[in-house]
């Protein structure tokens, strides 16, 4: 019984403290008591935990740099221009906001991660959509679901695509080539539901008489050149992510040069400082997660650890594949997605059954799945913040409404585009 109830009341007791954050608190100033308790009590041993942390250091090192990448970005300009861009393609008609909302929310989850999606792409949809004013609430709720639902694509748009990609053996282009058939599925499921869900609003609205900032001391402009040294530079990363595998290099170096590449100029111009760029990493973050990967593994490792994987199939066929992402998503529901994932990816490889079908599936359920709650991810959570701060109300009905009509309906679709893909 010790080895159940401790795990998951340790489990428990962090990620409680992560989803309420008491007075703005970092996320580890819990989670890292919490794992020195899980190695005194003996909950996982010592040379587990340092497993853990050597196994995670690579991914956490690499979402370090990527956090800097789109605060450079958006410090050198991007979200601004995109701005402008959202402004100029709605030509009056919410409809063409909202997918130009898709396709801009979309490809930011892709390329820059969904942190970048959230933090940064929300306050500039909300902007456009008030400038126009319509509504935006159909504006805001994409940026929420397409930080989860669009972060399927490549390695680097998730930390759960890192963890997941490392176990998977696969390169950086074959791995997003059988994730793109799912990703286009799940975005075009999500925009059909929400074309219909919002239709009131989608006819037009109220614009706020207040328009949101897209960051301090910025206003919108549809005459904003675009940035082309800055795409450039986030291009040139993408290119270097698909070739890095293939000559040796860790994703990490590429995306620390494209960070320090737009870092000098933007010093330079006064865009932004060391303490700022610092500051992006987020480094009480990245500790979080070490801390909660120790946790976690107190919990893998035993009892708990056993049950789930005896629960995961070992067949590749679609009917396992499906049962997998489904689990996976009540996992991410119960647990939030990014112990979800550590503790589902123990399960796999532990019991010999992490295929690559296995994983990919694994992660089509940690990724669509938190869609359906508050507390499925981490970035839920991050947008529900920054949507207030921004004064656009979050109702819980709505998003609980649009989790059950979205969710069910990709976790299937984009399995079976993943099953489609890995009979080719």
């Amino acid at each position: 019984m010790r080895d159940v109830v401790l795990p998951v009341l340790l489990v428990g007791a962090v990620l409680a403290f992560a989803i309420v954050r008491p007075r703005g608190l970092p996320e580890a100033v819990l989670a890292v008591p919490a794992a020195g308790l899980a190695l005194l009590l003996g909950v996982v041993g010592l040379d587990g935990a340092l497993r853990e942390v050597r196994d995670l250091a690579p991914t956490v090192a690499f979402l370090a740099a990527i956090l800097a990448l789109a605060h450079l970005a958006d410090r050198r300009g991007v979200f601004r221009w995109i701005a402008g861009v959202l402004h100029r393609r709605s030509a009056s008609s919410p409809v063409r906001l909202l997918a130009a909302v898709f396709v801009t929310a979309a490809l930011t989850t892709a390329v820059l991660s969904l942190d970048a999606t959230v933090v940064l792409l929300t306050p500039v949809v909300i902007a456009a959509a008030r400038r126009a004013g319509f509504s935006a609430r159909p504006t805001s709720y994409a940026v929420a679901h397409l930080s989860n639902s669009a972060s399927t694509l490549l390695p680097v748009s998730n930390l759960t695509n890192l963890l997941v990609f490392s176990a998977t053996g696969l390169s950086f282009l074959h791995f997003s080539a059988l994730m793109a058939g799912p990703w286009v599925v799940a975005i075009v499921v999500e925009f059909l539901v929400f074309r219909w869900f919002f239709r009131n609003d989608l006819r037009g609205g109220e614009s706020s008489p207040e328009p949101a900032d897209l960051h301090a001391g910025d206003t919108p402009d549809d005459d904003t050149p675009a940035p082309v040294f800055a795409l450039g530079v986030i291009a040139c990363a993408l290119v270097g992510f698909a070739v890095s595998g293939a000559v040796g290099i860790e994703p990490v170096w590429v995306a620390a040069a494209a960070a320090v590449v737009l870092a000098v100029p933007a010093v330079r111009a006064g865009d932004t400082g060391p303490t700022a760029i610092v500051r992006a990493l987020d480094l009480w973050f990245c500790v979080f997660v070490f801390a909660l990967g120790i946790v976690v593994a107190g919990l893998a490792d035993g009892p708990v650890g056993s049950w789930v994987a005896d629960l995961l199939p070992a067949s590749t066929s679609l009917p396992s594949l499906l049962l997998i992402a489904a689990i996976a998503a009540v996992a991410s529901n119960v647990l939030n997605n990014l112990p979800a994932t550590l503790l589902l990816l123990a399960a796999l490889t532990g019991s010999g059954a992490a295929s690559v079908p296995a994983l990919l599936a694994l992660l089509i359920g940690v990724n669509l799945g938190p869609n359906l709650t508050y507390v499925g991810s981490l970035a839920i959570m991050l947008w529900r913040r920054v949507a207030r701060a921004e004064r656009e109300p979050v109702s819980l009905r709505t998003f609980t409404v649009l989790g059950v009509l979205t969710t069910p309906v990709t976790l299937v679709a984009a399995t079976l585009a993943l099953w489609a893909a890995l009979r080719v």
